[in-house]
């Protein structure tokens, strides 16, 4: 048992068994599950461990104006369709979505000081969507079936696998992050009043809004809770105009006092403008005009032949690598001259 490289217990009686399940109680608690949930009070002193939490989970400042001044608002755009498209694909948990989607913004954002190329964007993709389903989710998808649709490039399994360990050092291995999705099932838990149809209505509809805030960097300007209970105020008026301001009331006790009610207008605004517009359901779908995907049966690709004698996979030191990217009919063909 010395050997064991997790916090594994060894249940081997009843009170081990006991101490065991306490602590996931706890351990799902800190997390922001709601599993747990008996009591308005659990419910509440779990917001409050989201709330605290939120500030490590955001990006590095200056990350909005970075994506702007370096011509990548299109490649995390694009980067996050992919991800919403391949989370439905591999009927991954949505906490998966958005936990990978904060990894792709925080790396983004830790690494600012060379240009990006899209096969970056993507190995990326790829280790950020594979490390959050492995901390989320009981089923985790294989490399292969995670790189097998949507992408313009393929990569060998070991390039993936080194990605995976530099994007978790670069985070320094913080992997439960507080996202807007994090708030939808706390906030309307505490809506006690609403009856189970409803409730399983307003969450899908909240998760919809988000998935279609999540493409936008417009959003990337406010803090999660913002942009959360923003989703879910627009989904019961929505489902439920006349009692909106009732089912509110509560939630709003429960706004931290350095939210301004400017922001929560603004974001607003923004998540309203979205909602009149035909193509965001389309985004929030995980379907763009911008880059239709070609069929597998149509085109196969191929692997990048990039291995780890050719390319140093650690992000900061890519900058230092002469590139280049030399078509071959079928096959993309990456080559690094060191």
């Amino acid at each position: 048992m010395e050997n064991l490289l997790c916090d594994e217990v060894w249940l081997t009686s009843p009170d081990a068994l006991y101490h065991h399940n306490h602590a996931s109680m706890q351990t799902a608690l800190q997390k922001g599950d709601c599993l747990f949930y008996t009591t308005k009070e659990d419910s509440e002193r779990a917001l409050a461990v989201c709330l605290q939490k939120e500030l490590s989970s955001l990006p590095e400042a200056g990350y909005v104006d970075h994506l702007r001044s370096s011509g990548l608002i299109m490649f995390r755009f694009r980067a996050i369709q992919w991800l919403i498209k391949t989370r439905s694909r591999l009927n991954l948990s949505f906490r998966a979505l958005f936990d990978a989607a904060n990894y792709l913004d925080r790396f983004l954002s830790l690494n600012q000081c060379f240009v990006w190329r899209y096969w970056m964007i993507e190995l990326l993709s790829i280790a950020c969507l594979s490390v959050a389903s492995k901390y989320s989710d009981v089923f985790t998808p294989l490399l292969n079936e995670i790189q097998l649709e949507g992408l313009e490039h393929s990569f060998e399994l070991s390039t993936i696998q080194w990605m995976e360990l530099t994007l978790l050092q670069a985070l320094g291995w913080c992997l439960g992050s507080t996202t807007a999705h994090s708030y939808v099932e706390l906030l309307t838990w505490n809506i006690s009043s609403l009856k189970p149809h409803l409730h399983e209505a307003v969450t899908a509809r909240a998760t919809k809004l988000l998935l279609g805030a999540l493409s936008d960097t417009k959003f990337l300007q406010f803090s999660p809770f913002i942009v959360a209970i923003t989703a879910i105020r627009c989904s019961l008026e929505e489902l439920i105009p006349s009692k909106a301001e009732d089912q509110l009331a509560y939630i709003a006790q429960l706004i931290p006092q350095d939210i301004t009610q400017d922001d929560l207008f603004r974001c607003q605004c923004i998540m309203v403008t979205r909602m009149g517009d035909p193509l965001h359901s389309t985004i929030a779908n995980g379907k763009s005009y911008y880059y239709p995907s070609s069929p597998v049966t149509v085109l196969r690709m191929e692997p990048i032949e990039i291995n780890d004698s050719h390319v140093d996979l650690s992000m900061f030191k890519l900058s230092t690598l002469n590139i280049n990217l030399k078509p071959n009919k079928n096959k993309r063909k990456i080559e690094a001259v060191q």
